[in-house]
């Protein structure tokens, strides 16, 4: 008897950037608009069991089919985990939540896989834990460990790939949090292509987040970074998870800021600052102090802003150089700050401000490499480049926070209250802020000058 011809498996084309796929290759993604960003993957069985085995229970326990109304669901907060470090449980939202899924990404260096042990090592003391590598060996890891001064007596430790041989030792050892380290390196055996492709990272995240979401467990999945800093691997991974972190940091910064990209379970933006010492990550519980380590002698285009991250206020230096150019067409370089919005405030400086630096070229820098993505730093932007621009300096005790409208009004900001009790508690004298913003009764020993309009600003300084 003649047996079957097996199927052919079905493929399918997969963007890279938006998660889109199509039945044949093209060259361009419809949706992104995105050039030679489609990958082929091979799809899972189409069988009925198949499929039910593959989806069932992917938020949650695969028993739970009831529908419920609204006030029949339980409303009581979900318990957290605190893992160990404040500046951590801060940009997680208060801490771990059972059944999360956490993808935590960053250069090479950057300090994940040193701030992950610490983590386990510490939540290994009262509860299961199981760390899974597999880009280092276990020696590796043990030594690293041990250099930091970690209790490594209770942590579980396992050398593996495969996301099913990952789960069944999780079956046997029940953990309360484990750490896949990296999700680039798992592969699935229902998927032919090699570990990393696009098929293998977004099957693999399917399968571990359902275990994670069934059993309530605590995932951790390291992922690597393309060159421009976003996570690498397929757009829809971000969307599987519950929350994204990014661990960022320069090479010739001891400093690491770890900041939330996306949270089901709390704020985003919320902004972590760690050191990188001999002991591994320290947290820094004022991160402003570290920001502010500024030159005891005035300088011209030195000025110290207020920015808002997640739920705190912020205070940074940002720094102003205005030179003569020798181009036919000035350069604006904006380090830490949106290079467009520079050219916009230039205009609005111009035009509402009576300044022209039309023939200058301009640089701009927050110190300490942070990013400052809200537009409360507009005003102290402003000031910045006059102070450079006419080679006066600043007072050392003025912060200044507003936003800039294109009329040449100054905005309020959200917070602003509290911005100014921070500035106020590092020893901050005066304030710029918008009229919006000053508050009714003052701050004690706190100058605080309301200004409305872009040419009051200029006139305060």
């Amino acid at each position: 008897m003649a047996g079957k011809a097996m199927a052919k498996p079905k493929m399918a084309y997969v963007c890279n950037d938006c998660g889109s796929d199509y039945s044949n290759w093209q060259g361009q993604c419809k949706d992104c608009g995105a050039w030679n960003t489609l990958t082929e993957i091979k799809l899972p069985s189409s069988s009925a069991a198949a499929k039910e085995i593959r989806f069932q229970g992917y938020a949650g326990a695969a028993n739970n089919q009831k529908a419920q109304t609204l006030d029949q669901i339980n409303l009581e907060d979900l318990p957290r985990i605190p893992c160990g470090a404040g500046e951590f449980d801060r940009v997680l939202g208060g801490g771990l939540v059972h059944g999360s899924a956490i993808l935590i990404g960053g250069h090479p260096g950057a300090g994940k896989s040193t701030l992950l042990l610490q983590t386990m090592c510490y939540l290994a003391e009262s509860m299961p834990a199981l760390y899974v590598t597999g880009e280092e060996s276990l020696q590796q890891v043990a030594m690293r460990a041990r250099r930091l001064g970690l209790p490594t007596n209770k942590l579980n430790m396992l050398s593996e790939t495969s996301v099913e041989a990952i789960c069944s030792q999780a079956e046997l050892l029940k953990p309360k949090v484990l750490v896949v380290d990296s999700i680039q390196v798992a592969h699935t055996e229902d998927v032919s292509s090699a570990p990393g492709s696009v098929s293998q990272v977004r099957e693999c995240a399917a399968y571990l987040t359902r275990y994670a979401k069934q059993t309530g467990t605590v995932l951790f999945l390291v992922g690597h970074v393309t060159k421009d800093g976003s996570l690498a691997g397929p757009k829809v991974l971000e969307h599987m998870i519950d929350c994204s972190i990014l661990l960022e940091g320069s090479e010739d910064s001891r400093f690491r800021t770890l900041r939330g990209q996306k949270n089901r379970f709390g704020a985003v933006n919320e902004l972590g600052v760690f050191a990188m010492t001999e002991q591994g990550l320290k947290e820094v519980k004022n991160p402003s102090a570290i920001f502010l380590s500024r030159t005891s002698e005035p300088a011209s285009g030195s000025l110290v802003m207020v920015v808002w991250e997640g739920t705190r206020p912020l205070l940074v230096e940002i720094q102003a150089l205005v030179d003569d150019s020798q181009l036919g067409n000035p350069r604006r370089v904006a380090v830490g700050l949106e290079q467009n919005r520079l050219a916009m405030l230039l205009a609005v400086l111009h035009r509402h401000g009576g300044l022209q630096v039309g023939d200058q070229d301009v640089f701009v820098n927050v110190v300490g490499g942070v990013k400052v993505l809200e537009t409360s730093a507009d005003l102290a932007l402003l000031l910045a480049i006059v102070s450079s621009f006419r080679d006066r300096p600043l007072p050392q005790d003025l912060v200044v926070f507003g936003e800039v409208g294109l009329s040449g009004e100054i905005r309020p900001v959200p917070s602003g209250q509290e911005r100014i009790q921070e500035a106020a508690k590092h020893g901050f004298k005066r304030a710029i802020v918008p009229s919006a913003n000053v508050p009714k009764g003052g701050i004690a020993g706190m100058e605080i000058i309301g200004v409305g309009k872009l040419v009051e600003a200029l006139e305060a300084i």
